[in-house]
């Protein structure tokens, strides 16, 4: 089976098929041609992947990202942004991360990050003289920062992949996110003093204006504290606090904020529902795909062969960042982690690492996946709101790339970043 399975795999690769087609052809192949298993089992395995209770957060989470960037969330955290770095040097680039990390704790996506957000921001930062492919490359680098905050729907199925604690992964990702955000502000820092861009000729530093932009924000920061909350204390599952957020998002969109109308509702049903459409494709055909791997114990001899490089721990993980690194480029996201989490967790454990803290590991360079070539979804979400071709983002985007590495390998020698609040909260030892 492996063999036709890896065969079909890359015949289907360079013939350009989806990726769910990708995994759901090879997987028939392998078991019609290479065993006696009934091809019926293919369909089993992928309606058994997909019923699942805790994936039902995804399918809850895309809603309810859906209704806060049609709710109006996304312009009341920028203008709270504004209020509290635009006044500094390449101040509007900072603006971008900052509302970024903020929108990340409500969307859970990389690719809706970078669309609720960059379609606000892109625009004003060309405006402002910046240059369009550094502006699209700073909002597709920084809004992968979706995937690291909570929730995270990427950390859904790392927990149900690996049997890791969502609730755990969820809080083991705001030290990496605050450190992948303040590198890439940083950056901005850097980029504005030489090519002089400056601050946002707008906005001036005041106490006061904070105030009125909080005020104004408020109810979009307080969901986050709300969901974590609940989950944290013990009130609600991940699962259930999907649902809450759909039921808070609904009420602020429609009665607070009141830029949400009844007529938009199809329309944000429809968004998540062609969202969740390709994620469950992915987690059920990738599904398949990982069995059929796990049957011919292909898992066993990466694992073995990676052990064999070397008994050092810090090189191992080099190893694995960097396999890692290159397979995101050519496999998206949620379909990495079905398929590469038997694989690489186990090597992961073997040499001391929490499994919490390789998760982290894992979702931050599958992030910084979501911008590279040439599967990146963030790239195209970004280069279609900036009107300009691919090669245009890529000339800018290599120093957000360089820091969001960096972060990558500050995170995985120095566990505290992503372990210090589940432990405070008592959710791993």
């Amino acid at each position: 089976m492996a063999v036709y399975l890896f065969v079909t795999l890359a015949i289907t690769l360079v013939l350009g098929f989806p990726i769910w087609a990708v995994m759901a052809t090879s997987s028939f192949v392998a078991i019609t041609l290479g065993s006696n298993i009934p091809a019926i089992v293919v369909v089993q395995r992928l309606f058994t992947a997909a019923d699942s209770f805790p994936l039902l957060a995804i399918p809850l989470f895309m809603v309810a990202g859906n209704l806060m960037g049609a709710g109006g969330i996304s312009n009341r955290l920028i203008n709270l942004c504004k209020a509290l770095v635009g006044h500094l040097t390449g101040g509007l680039s900072m603006v971008a991360v900052l509302a970024t990390m903020m929108f990340a704790s409500v969307s859970g996506s990389g690719p809706a990050t970078v669309a609720a957000i960059g379609g606000i921001m892109i625009p004003a930062m060309i405006a402002a003289g910046y240059d369009k492919g550094y502006s699209a490359a700073l909002l597709s680098v920084a809004g992968a920062i979706g995937i690291i905050f909570p929730p995270s729907i990427a950390k859904v199925n790392f927990g149900i992949t690996g049997n890791v604690s969502i609730s755990a992964l969820f809080a083991a990702g705001f030290g990496p996110g605050l450190l992948v955000g303040f590198s890439l502000m940083v950056v901005c820092y850097i980029v504005a003093r030489k090519n002089g861009y400056g601050k946002d000729a707008n906005a001036e530093f005041s106490w006061k204006e904070v105030w009125k932009a909080f005020r104004q924000a408020f109810f979009a920061l307080i969901m986050p504290i709300i969901i974590l909350g609940g989950i944290y204390g013990g009130i609600f599952t991940p699962t259930e606090a999907a649902a809450v957020s759909v039921a808070y998002g609904f009420f602020i969109g429609v009665f607070v904020y009141r830029e949400l109308s009844m007529k938009d509702i199809p329309k944000v049903l429809m968004a998540a529902g062609r969202s969740t459409a390709m994620v469950m494709m992915l987690v059920a055909t990738a599904s398949g795909f990982g069995w059929i791997m796990t049957a011919e114990r292909i898992p066993d001899a990466i694992a073995t062969f990676i052990l064999s490089l070397s008994d050092n721990p810090l090189v191992i993980m080099l190893i694995i960042n960097i396999f890692l690194l290159i397979i995101g480029c050519f496999m998206e996201v949620l379909a990495s982690i079905i398929i590469l989490t038997p694989i690489l967790l186990p090597i992961a454990v073997e040499i001391g690492v929490n499994p919490v803290h390789f998760g982290i590991i894992m979702i931050v360079n599958l992030a910084i996946s979501l911008s590279t070539p040439p599967l990146g979804v963030n790239l195209f979400v970004a280069c279609g709101i900036a009107g300009i071709s691919m090669e245009q983002i890529l000339k800018k985007i290599g120093l957000l790339l360089l820091a969001s590495i960096i972060s990558l390998f500050i995170i995985t020698y120095y566990e505290p970043i992503a372990m210090t609040i589940p432990r405070l909260l008592g959710l791993v030892r």
